[in-house]
């Protein structure tokens, strides 16, 4: 069962090169190259999510996937408000559901790539999802600086009309409690749980840099953030590739 939803000296020496190494932007490490990004649309208050909430971990551990969860906030009404969710989250599932030609949205919903969805249940559906994609248009790195710095780069490549490039701010596992609602009295593991959306800026087909920080999100106590190379209005992913706090 589907649960439907109709229409973020030697020490002076010392001392200046620290200096200098803030302003110095290195490759961050461990970037898979074309990963498939997996978004399951989800809500704690949704008594057919947990078994895709589990999905979506085991999928989490894999290499070759950026797994990532978003909470909606259009069930919060049946008795247990999301502590995850936000508009943001809700909107890009609508994005996806207009663009997917959907009649409605509903959790739990897997999309894959921007380019299909599957309940987020079906495993094998699933997985045959994820094995039909190929590679995206967009070829992205992520450079940190010691100071907090984040630089993207996406090289030259072919599309029209121009991209969407965001930044998600995520969690790597959360485990919560619900005393209302549809799982009253259950205590549900939630992974790569997003807690931030911004919208950096656009990519055009030529050379794009684009920088922001993570100062604010490493303090908040966020595991991770994923950049995303989308087309506008939640369309295809061209490319992503994600950084691990800590790496």
């Amino acid at each position: 069962m589907i649960h439907r939803f109709l229409p973020r000296s030697p020490g002076l020496v010392f001392a200046a090169l620290m200096l200098v190494a803030g302003l110095v932007f290195s490759e961050a490490r461990a970037q898979q190259r074309n990963p498939t990004v997996v978004e399951l649309f989800t809500s704690q208050g949704c008594s057919s999510c947990p078994p895709a909430d589990a999905f979506l971990g085991e999928l989490a551990e894999r290499d070759d996937l950026i797994a990532l969860s978003f909470h909606i906030d259009y069930w919060d009404y049946i008795g247990w408000k999301d502590t995850f969710a936000t508009s943001d989250t809700t909107a890009r599932q609508h994005a996806y559901g207009r663009t997917l030609s959907q009649r409605y949205v509903y959790t739990p919903q897997m999309v894959i790539g921007g380019r299909s969805h599957v309940v987020g249940s079906q495993r094998h559906a699933v997985l045959a999802a994820i094995d039909s994609m190929g590679g995206g248009g967009a070829d992205v790195h992520l450079a940190t600086s010691p100071n907090g710095g984040l630089r993207i780069k996406i090289a030259p490549g072919q599309v029209s009309p121009p991209a969407d490039v965001w930044l998600m701010e995520y969690d790597r596992r959360h485990q919560v409690a619900i005393r209302r609602g549809e799982n009253r009295g259950r205590t549900i593991s939630y992974h790569n749980v997003v807690r931030g959306l911004t919208k950096l800026g656009r990519w055009d087909g030529s050379a794009t840099e684009l920088k922001s920080d993570i100062v604010a999100s490493r303090a908040g106590g966020r595991d991770g953030c994923v950049v995303i190379v989308q087309e506008a209005n939640g369309g295809p992913i061209l490319g992503a590739v994600r950084l691990k706090f800590g790496q």
